[in-house]
């Protein structure tokens, strides 16, 4: 009896060594991922692409597409960061602001420019803190939209400066964490009329969970339990509250959003849950993409989507 015992206390301490070392190093990696400079230093490695609506390609909007545009500064707390206004070619039938994701850049966004350009939209495509057209934050990381927020802000006041003015923002993968916690925080969320997403980070848990997920390793779910905990531990930021799925499920406006299942950084479940939970308009699209890769895998069916999307935005 004692020898059973003696081993099932072995199996229950190896156990618990395991998950909390694999949690550790779980939780060290995600840290690792919001420290600035790192996930950029892994995308430089690649040659930018030279097609203006793939991902990391790099130039301005008149280089790109051969859109007029204004260089324009939006006052940030942490100082002036540098958007891109581009105007509307004719009568102008709305105003958006484009949020890239982490590492990201202005150029993203230039997918949903033509789209919304071909339809009379002015958009400005904005920088925020870390980027290099921006202030850097004094601790050096990312905040997963808890501290990105307030610069989203400063964009919204520019684009829409009155009570009664509305903005549709497009915001991809952490982009969409910002726009959560703008949504929820800033006084200014009533401005923003519409939404629309792509690959949205809407729950640091779930990423936590995912990435557990695609480790292979046994026990995922345990594992990614442990990181969140051991988490506070490694990064000051309130992760916990890095979750804004609530906020777009509650979102008034009408609501874009696309996914892929095969989305290997933000796991699609939870955008398919609050897209479906949601009772104002919102048009779906969900795909078998990686990360960002809707648009890439069918553009004729994104831009069908997003146009449906727009239509009963303008006049």
């Amino acid at each position: 009896m004692r020898v059973v015992v003696f081993v099932a206390l072995l199996v229950v301490a190896a156990l618990g060594a395991y998950v909390g070392i694999t949690g550790y190093f779980l939780a060290h990696a995600a840290t690792g991922l919001l420290k600035v400079g790192n996930i950029s230093a892994i995308l430089s490695t690649a040659e930018p692409p030279t097609d203006a609506l793939a991902l990391g390609y790099r130039g301005d909007p008149m280089a790109a597409l051969s859109l007029p545009f204004q260089t324009v500064s939006l006052d940030t707390p942490l100082g002036p960061a540098e958007a891109w206004l581009v105007p509307a070619s004719g009568d102008e039938r709305g105003h958006a602001i484009y949020v890239h994701g982490i590492a990201g850049a202005r150029e993203d966004g230039y997918r949903a420019l033509s789209i919304l350009h071909e339809a009379g939209w002015s958009v400005l495509l904005i920088s925020y803190r870390n980027d290099p057209a921006a202030p850097a934050a004094p601790e050096g990381t990312y905040g997963f939209g808890l501290t990105e927020w307030p610069d989203l802000e400063a964009a919204v006041a520019k684009m829409a400066p009155g009570d009664s003015d509305r903005v549709l923002v497009v915001a991809d993968s952490m982009g969409g964490a910002i726009l959560g916690q703008f949504l929820a925080q800033s006084p200014l969320a009533p401005r923003v009329g519409a939404v629309a997403l792509d690959s949205p980070a809407i729950s640091f848990g779930a990423i936590i969970d995912h990435l557990a997920a695609q480790s292979s390793k046994p026990l995922p779910a345990v594992i990614g339990w442990a990181a969140k905990r051991i988490l506070p531990f490694q990064n000051s930021l309130p992760l916990a509250g890095a979750e804004v799925a609530a906020t777009f499920q509650a979102f008034p406006g009408p609501l874009f959003i696309a996914q892929g299942s095969a989305d290997r950084i933000v796991p699609i479940g939870p955008s398919q849950a609050m897209a479906a939970a949601r009772t104002a308009p919102t048009v779906t699209l969900w795909t078998g993409a990686d990360h960002l890769g809707s648009y890439t895998e069918d553009p004729q069916a994104y831009r069908a989507a997003f146009e449906d999307f727009l239509t009963p935005l303008t006049p």
